[in-house]
């Protein structure tokens, strides 16, 4: 007799023999028991979980000469046959291979007759999902309501394409993949019952490459097999698979563990020399980390004594935190395997930043040990983060003067700081103080001279009600007594110096960022708005906070925001439109009219509204918006990069604020 492969002469012939599939046995076992038999089951699930296999048994089920049972005797006449696949009213089709409408209208044409030797025709039609349209359609009707002694077993491994009317006639049972564990107990089952030697090591190679296939495990335990000429050992199927055996992984981690580079690397030419494959030990190297952090957090998960012993002292070794970093570089390093210049070269860097990273206690910023001081190994620390802090606290220290550091850092040259060349006094100052960085395409301005620390910018909420009698700026950083000279290319630019509360409005009256004191603004409808104020607001030209009073919506606040106040007399307001937004006026006719009632009705007495196109001499409401938010984005990026926590997170880390993601509150 020819020689049978392990995955046909060790097909499940019950379901008390099947593998993995509890849940399916469970419930097909008590419909059998209780006569609740369905017409139509539909099993989905990838290659080599059982769906031929249940399909078969659940035939015999059907068919055997002892009756309907969840345990058919398989020694009768009709349980043979099928075992056989010579049983004439068990049907498989391969949907495949006849997928057509006419293949489909030639079984259901037979289905009409009564069955030749068994209680049930059975028609298992495989991969279902690869019929036609037609197909489907026309097998709708006999599938809906079959003749009494047909039972259709439909088989496919993706159900999303079969139609909804046909998934709505039938039992859908998803079959899981196998656990590795599940195929390791029935591969040694198996290898003893066939008198092979084994070690079960290289059963759980087998079953991590066979990756929830129970028929993949088989063949490959066939291929193991011959290839050990007779024996299954961890060393020829981690050959035969090209697979990193664990020795390498170990090997890597002691390595690590001891800060040992050469080692590390020795392993890696040791697996170039036997052509192994270095995504392959990557992905087990993630693998393995993936087991150890299972370990320190949930040792009950590792079930297997010998690998808990195994892992104990790598868990022990290394912090959990490093394992969770360690596990991104794994994973990381993987993706990016293909971006290296060779494996080889990708599987080192992975190793060498492996090294990098690994645990060490941090020492303190400006200590001989650190590395941003000149001294230390040169290396990058794993530094735990710092708990959450209530916002008092972080108040208090966005406001603090800089700590002073025991030993002083190394001296380091002037920092080059990017600001644009024409800006008002406040961003001026702002730049002065070293505050702002370079962003690409805009001139660098270089300060001449040692950096000093400057105190946080604090937001407009902080400061006391009487810091707004007169002109009011934000406190600003402490300067030196001789200002810094800003260069962008061969113009030297003197900044001017900053404003006082001491300055009066009208020398103030150039500044391209607005001052809140210079501008009385009347609160955007608001109770308290008294009609003095108003009245003094159309008499001060206060065209944006006569809008803001006013509140507009829609196309009439786009309008009055383009607009410039030109003057008002006689109960005429003239108002000036540029040229760029002249086409807002031709949008609704009805425009004009509802924003002058508007206006009227603020003003309190009659008033005529009389708006002409040209440029803009000064400030329209829409563009003192802009310089505003402009303002308010400067103190903002100022007071992030003065906070003492972020100058040392830039320092320590070499990192850099993006100016572009800060959103003043």
């Amino acid at each position: 007799m020819s020689y049978q492969v392990l995955a046909r002469k060790w097909r499940p012939k019950s379901f008390a023999t099947l593998v993995g599939q509890e849940h399916v046995v469970r419930a097909l076992s008590h419909a059998l028991a209780t006569g609740r038999l369905h017409h139509a089951w539909l099993f989905t699930g990838t290659r080599g979980v059982g769906k031929t296999t249940i399909s078969r048994i659940l035939a015999k089920a059907l068919n055997c000469e002892t009756g309907v049972t969840p345990e058919p005797c398989g020694t009768c006449a009709a349980c043979r046959a099928i075992d056989a696949d010579r049983f004439p009213d068990y049907v498989e089709m391969d949907a495949a291979s006849n997928r057509g409408v006419e293949d489909m209208a030639a079984l259901l044409d037979k289905a009409v007759y009564a069955p030749a030797q068994g209680r049930y025709k059975v028609y298992m039609i495989d991969e279902v999902h690869m019929l036609t349209g037609h197909a489907f359609n026309a097998m709708l009707k006999t599938l809906e309501e079959p003749p009494e002694h047909v039972k259709f077993i439909l088989a496919t491994t993706d159900p999303q394409k079969i139609p909804v009317t046909v998934l709505s006639r039938c039992l859908q049972f998803n079959l899981k993949q196998m656990p590795p564990g599940h195929i390791i107990d029935h591969l040694g089952g198996i290898l003893e019952a066939e008198g092979v030697p084994f070690e079960v090591p290289a059963l759980r190679h087998l079953a991590k490459a066979a990756n929830g296939s129970m028929r993949d495990a088989l063949s490959l335990l066939d291929q193991a097999i011959a290839h050990g000429s007779g024996r299954v050992e961890e060393e020829q199927v981690s050959h035969m698979l090209g697979t990193v055996g664990d020795d390498h992984l170990y090997a890597v981690l002691d390595a690590l563990a001891a800060g040992d580079v050469a080692g590390m690397l020795a392993v890696a030419d040791r697996m170039e020399a036997r052509s192994l494959s270095f995504d392959a030990a990557l992905q087990a190297l993630a693998s393995l980390l993936h087991r150890i952090a299972l370990m320190q957090f949930a040792p009950a998960a590792i079930a297997d004594d010998a690998e808990r012993q195994r892992l104990a002292p790598y868990a022990e070794a290394f912090d959990a935190e490093f394992l969770q970093l360690a596990y991104q570089i794994a994973i990381h390093g993987r993706d990016e395997l293909s971006l290296a210049p060779d494996d080889y070269a990708g599987f080192t860097m992975s190793l060498l930043r492996l090294h990098a990273f690994r645990p060490e206690q941090p020492v303190a910023l400006g200590s001989p040990g650190d590395a941003a001081g000149g001294g230390g190994a040169g290396r990058a620390r794993v530094i735990p983060p710092s708990p959450p802090q209530p916002a008092a606290s972080l108040a208090a220290r966005a406001t603090a003067p800089v700590p002073q550091r025991d030993a002083a850092p190394v001296a380091r040259p002037p920092v080059a700081r990017g600001i644009p060349v024409e800006h008002s006094p406040r961003e001026r100052g702002i730049a002065e103080a070293g505050t702002r960085s370079s962003p690409p395409g805009r001139a660098v301005a270089v300060a001449e001279g040692p950096a000093e620390p400057s105190n946080s910018v604090p937001p407009w909420e902080d400061l006391p009600p009487e810091a707004f009698a007169g002109e009011t700026s934000v406190p600003q950083p402490a300067r030196s007594s001789a200002p810094a000279r800003l260069h962008s290319g061969n113009v030297v630019v003197e900044p001017s110096p900053l404003p006082t509360p001491a300055r009066s409005a009208t020398a103030a009256a150039g500044s391209a960022v607005p001052r809140r004191a210079e501008r009385p603004e009347v609160t955007p409808a608001s109770p308290g708005t008294t009609a003095p104020e108003i009245a003094s607001a159309f008499a001060a030209g206060e065209w944006h906070a006569i809008l803001r009073a006013l509140g507009l919506g829609g196309m009439m606040r786009e309008l009055a925001q383009h607009c410039e106040w030109t003057g008002f007399a006689d109960g005429v307001l003239n108002l000036r439109l540029s040229e760029t937004h002249r086409h807002l006026l031709g949008m609704n006719p009805g425009l004009l009219d509802r924003l002058q009632d508007a206006l009227a009705t603020q003003y309190g007495g009659p008033l005529r509204l009389r708006i002409e196109t040209g440029a803009i001499a000064g400030e329209t409401p829409a563009q003192r918006d802009q310089a505003e938010k402009r303002a308010r984005h400067v103190e903002a990026v100022a007071a992030l990069e003065s906070d003492p926590f972020v100058r040392e997170l830039i320092e320590r880390f070499d990192a850099s604020l993006v100016e572009a993601s800060v959103r003043p509150l």
